[in-house]
């Protein structure tokens, strides 16, 4: 059994940047373990798995190395760039899954991509868990929570640049992850985002947590038009846009690889979606 497999790095223009996606399209879905599996082998933040459900529109879930992930932002960049590369007429698709619901995604602008995502903001908490303070090597201004993560706020840029995160601390944290952020010097605002219990101690640029941190910083810079910087390693730019109960998130893709997986008859026995 062969399947075709694409790597696409998400929120960059610029190849070797950004966070990296496999994406898989398939014709019907397989079992969950055999999923996990290609995910681990692939090794990389996500791998997004599509089934055609009608023209335009597909099913889609996301697996890290570790584990099946409620929603993820730059695999459903990623995925879309596959699909409008294979299909150049297609200027708009849906993604569908259970815990987010249907995602759009457009063609926009200067190579853009457009997601149409939840708006997802975080709250206020009245007790703060202790892992997060002593995992942050610098303590936050404020700590706010959502349901993917704990939001850890701070004053300064170069304060979220040079914070160091204990993944054993924070892996206590689970199921939440944990992104910091600040306002921006050349953008509205920049984060950065720890995930050791889910797939790694820090993710490159993480689509889905901006669902939250746009709405937040919007309210707080009073506008909805925001640009925004992850920045780790590899860095990557995302521009936002929030309304009242979506939040529009853009960023450029670039085509890394293209090949072929080789799957043994035996375990492609299918089943019906998650």
């Amino acid at each position: 059994m062969k399947l075709p497999l694409y790597q696409v790095d998400a929120f960059t223009d610029r190849l070797f940047g950004g966070n990296y996606a496999a994406v898989v399209p398939l014709s019907c879905w397989l079992p969950d373990t055999l999923l996990q599996a290609i995910a681990a082998e692939n090794n990389v933040s996500e791998t997004a798995f599509l089934v055609e459900q009608q023209p335009g529109h597909f099913a889609i879930r996301w697996f890290s190395p570790l584990a099946e992930i409620d929603f993820c932002g730059h695999a459903t960049l990623a995925s879309a760039h596959v699909v409008f590369s294979r299909d150049p007429a297609c200027q708009q698709l849906t993604f569908s899954a259970p815990a987010v619901g249907e995602l759009e995604l457009r063609r926009g602008e200067g190579g853009l991509i457009q997601m149409s995502a939840p708006r997802l903001p975080p709250v206020a908490v009245s007790q703060v868990p202790p892992e997060l303070l002593a995992g942050l090597s610098l303590p936050p201004e404020e700590v706010l929570v959502s349901d993917q993560a704990w939001f850890a706020v701070y004053a300064d840029e170069r304060a979220v640049r040079s914070l160091q995160a204990d993944p054993q601390l924070l892996t206590r944290l689970a199921p939440r992850d944990v992104v910091v952020t600040a306002p921006g010097r050349e953008v509205d605002f920049v984060s950065r985002y720890f995930w050791p219990a889910n797939g790694g101690l820090e993710d490159m640029v993480t689509g889905s947590i901006h669902a939250g941190l746009a709405p937040l910083w919007a309210e707080r810079l009073g506008r909805r038009t925001l640009r925004a910087y992850q920045a780790s390693a590899r860095g990557g730019y995302l521009y936002c846009e929030v309304a009242d109960e979506r939040v529009l998130i853009s960023g450029h893709t670039v085509l890394y690889l293209e090949g072929v997986i080789h799957l043994p008859d035996g375990l492609q026995g299918a089943q019906n979606a998650g």
